[in-house]
């Protein structure tokens, strides 16, 4: 934290966990990202004396049925949530919501190249929703702004489902400053960015960072075993 903590401008940062990983991490080296380093770095280069109180990170459990590496997958994301709160016990916070899928599978139209959308032709598939996330982000976000815990918010996020939250803040505690960080990779000469920064998000912003590049990641990553109370954590072998 800067020296003069005092008057530095309180700031918390809301990471849509989802976002982030299926936006930014996966398929990379860089999954088990510090968070709060990541962060802090990030907040020192903007030099606007700010202050990262709280990491907070909207996510919900994998489920071992539905994930590339079955139950491993489900105990590398415990094991990076625990190193996470292990490193940052105070300026760290986890926020679950949840999977919910149908078992008897969903009945969507089929897709068939060169015809027209046809509701009669269905097919049951195996659909996965993610639960509460988004809820628990706009409430986590709006509740703090209430409580005036912060000066400065940062959501980390490309979802557009988190235009109102934004909409909301603004309008109702415009001296609050709103910071966006887009979980995308950079657009470089040879490969050129694939998605965008959503515009619904950015009308809101008094800031943007538009991309995450991977030099940023690969400083903020944690160590790999972390101390913890107990025993301590090892990065997961397939990260």
């Amino acid at each position: 934290m800067p020296a003069n903590e005092k008057s530095a401008r309180k700031t918390t940062v809301y990471v849509d966990g989802y976002n982030l990983y299926y936006g930014r991490l996966r398929g990379t080296p860089y999954k088990w990202l510090d968070l709060v380093q990541l962060f802090d770095t990030m907040l020192a280069q903007r030099d606007q004396n700010e202050s990262l109180e709280m990491v907070r990170f909207f996510t919900a459990p994998a489920l071992a049925n539905f994930a590339s590496h079955g139950r491993a997958s489900v105990e590398a994301q415990s094991a990076y949530h625990r190193a996470l709160k292990a490193r940052h016990p105070d300026r760290f916070d986890l926020i679950y919501g949840a999977h919910a899928y149908d078992k008897s599978g969903t009945l969507l139209p089929c897709f068939v190249t060169g015809q027209p959308y046809n509701r009669a032709n269905r097919t049951r598939v195996w659909k996965l929703e993610e639960k509460k996330t988004d809820v628990n982000l706009a409430l986590g976000m709006y509740r703090d702004a209430c409580r005036r815990a912060v000066s400065r918010m940062i959501l980390v996020s490309n979802d557009s489902d988190a235009e109102p939250a934004l909409a909301a803040i603004r309008e109702d505690f415009p001296d609050i400053m709103l910071g966006l960080i887009v979980p995308i990779r950079p657009s470089i000469s040879d490969r050129p960015i694939h998605r965008r920064t959503s515009g619904s998000l950015a009308k809101f912003a008094d800031w943007i960072v538009p991309s995450l590049p991977d030099h940023q990641l690969l400083q903020a990553q944690l160590p790999p075993i972390v101390p913890a109370r107990k025993k301590p954590i090892h990065k997961p072998v397939h990260w």
